[in-house]
């Protein structure tokens, strides 16, 4: 079994060789498994590359990196190193020195139980509250209501996934944190396992309030493609039957109060309201017809399945 582990990079010169140290002090003694590490430099502007080209060169059985030519966002940056991995099984970390790597094999020996998707929890977490902690226990409580994926913590970058669970989906935005939320959506078995977090040694975050909007963005993102990418008229036509039957209740009341109270039904702007809510429902139920030929349009020119196989069993050993 080969394991690849993946480590974005952006501006962590100082934690990279304390980081690599750690991997082969936490997996060279496991002859159970194979393992490499995919570095990504994500446009660093420090001294990041040249660190990781030296430790390239020093370990070249273990260690790639992948240089991007700007900084285009961590997601981004964790697409890239699963392109360039070759392992059965893959593990996310940051380079920052928080994630522990001894939790790795732990994590790895859950995959073999049977598990597909294996999220790290910090449970114990040496983070300031205000702008670190508290928004991720509400981004946390919000993301597992939305997708019904309930985790502790989705932040937490490190996991481990079983590489055909990474296979169907490509990564956009800030999405790679709803990661296991998609792999629920293709029938995978997820659990959640307490890991060791330390405090930030060298650096300086790279998170903060400002990422909480893309968060909330993405998580809409995440929902309609999980629920609805499949059969898009069910948000769009639903959305535009409740606005035409809203729009007919306030045409009702209109009518109703011109029998019995003689008020012209014309004099009152809610006849105007219900007429905009009326052609805003029928555009809805448009828009979802045309999703529906967009979606069809994606699976059958590229041949994908609606249906995901965990595998094939036969009767016929020949």
């Amino acid at each position: 079994m080969k394991i690849s582990i993946i480590v974005p990079v952006f501006n962590e010169s100082e934690s990279l060789p304390l980081l690599h140290k750690s991997l082969h002090n936490s997996l060279d003694d496991h002859a159970e498994f194979e393992w490499e590490v995919i570095y990504v430099d994500d446009g660093s502007s420090d001294e990041s590359l040249q660190v990781l080209e030296k430790l390239t060169d020093d370990d070249p059985n273990h260690t790639t990196t992948v240089a991007l030519r700007r900084n285009f966002g961590q997601t981004a940056a964790i697409a890239a190193g699963i392109d360039y991995s070759k392992g059965e099984i893959i593990v996310l970390m940051d380079a920052d020195l928080q994630n522990d790597p001894a939790d790795i094999p732990m994590m790895i020996n859950k995959i073999n139980q049977g598990y597909d998707v294996v999220s790290g929890w910090r449970k114990e977490r040496h983070d300031i509250f205000i702008t670190r902690r508290f928004p991720s226990h509400i981004a946390n409580w919000l993301i597992s209501v939305v997708t019904g994926v309930h985790l502790h913590d989705y932040g937490c970058t490190l996991k481990a996934y079983r590489r055909e669970i990474l296979t169907g989906f490509r990564l956009y935005g800030e999405m790679h944190r709803f990661i296991p939320a998609y792999a629920d959506a293709v029938g995978a078995s997820i659990t959640e396992v307490p890991v060791h977090h330390h405090g930030r040694k060298y650096g300086k975050t790279k998170y903060g309030l400002n990422r909480t909007l893309k968060v909330i963005l993405d998580l809409f993102t995440t929902k309609f493609l999980i629920s609805y990418s499949h059969k898009p008229i069910y948000l769009f036509g639903g959305a535009g039957l409740l606005l035409i039957f809203f729009s007919a209740g306030i045409l009702f009341f209109l009518m109703v109060r011109r029998l019995w109270l003689g008020i012209p039904a014309l004099a009152s702007p809610l006849f105007q309201m219900s007429s905009m809510i009326a052609i805003l429902g029928f555009q809805s139920i448009l828009m979802g017809l045309i999703a529906e030929l967009l979606a069809r349009t994606y699976h059958e020119s590229q041949a994908k399945p609606t249906y995901t196989i965990r595998k094939v069993i036969t009767g016929n050993n020949d």
